[in-house]
């Protein structure tokens, strides 16, 4: 990042976005950091790493495009009764990303790991690619802006930010892996009711 300054923050936030293990939080608040001793400021780090994180997203929508519905029937045609997954698990699945899109977009870009993953249902349900871009750029930007200003506040602590990110992101993956066992226990319900 010293190095190549605002285009390695950008860089570095697209590799981010295409593989969500690496954290956004030590990027981010490290770069508000550098703004406090480099001659890089606020407005360039929030710009260089919206642009990133955009270019990252766009990347797995187009990978959720390839992915569509009919390619997905292909695989539960074939695949489904291991999967226990059926053509209307995927219809309804689809329907609801549909009715709720731009919103799901716009509110997953806060939540750990779902931020960068949200950007392949996206793309698999024909979502406008101009109103993805929109709602993902102003999620972007509001998540970027608010961890490089606390970086830049806090300075030289600004491992402190990525300590309490760390809590924030452990709490969001228990909230999610709760979410998928409930899913998964109504699911098993579901096909035990209709078998009997």
């Amino acid at each position: 990042m010293e190095q190549f300054g605002y285009f390695g923050v950008a860089f570095l936030i697209m590799i981010e976005n295409i593989f969500p293990p690496i954290p956004s939080e030590v990027i981010l608040t490290f770069g508000g950091f550098m703004t406090t001793h480099t001659s890089l400021n606020i407005t360039g780090m929030v710009l260089a790493s919206t642009v990133g994180a955009v270019l990252g997203a766009l990347i797995l929508y187009f990978i959720g495009r390839l992915l569509d519905i009919s390619r997905l029937e292909k695989i539960i045609d074939r695949y489904g009764k291991f999967l226990r997954l059926t053509k209307e698990d995927l219809y309804k699945a689809d329907a609801w990303f549909e009715r709720y899109n731009v919103w799901t977009v716009f509110f997953c870009r806060f939540i750990p790991l779902i931020r960068s993953l949200i950007s392949i249902p996206a793309g698999m349900s024909d979502m406008s690619l101009g109103l993805f871009l929109v709602f993902t750029t102003i999620g972007t930007l509001i998540w970027n802006t608010i961890l490089i200003y606390l970086g830049s506040i806090v300075g030289a602590q600004w491992e402190t930010i990525v300590h309490y990110m760390d809590i924030y992101s452990n709490i969001a993956y228990a909230i999610i892996a709760l979410a998928i066992i409930l899913v998964a226990v109504w699911y098993i319900r579901r096909v035990k009711k209709t078998k009997s």
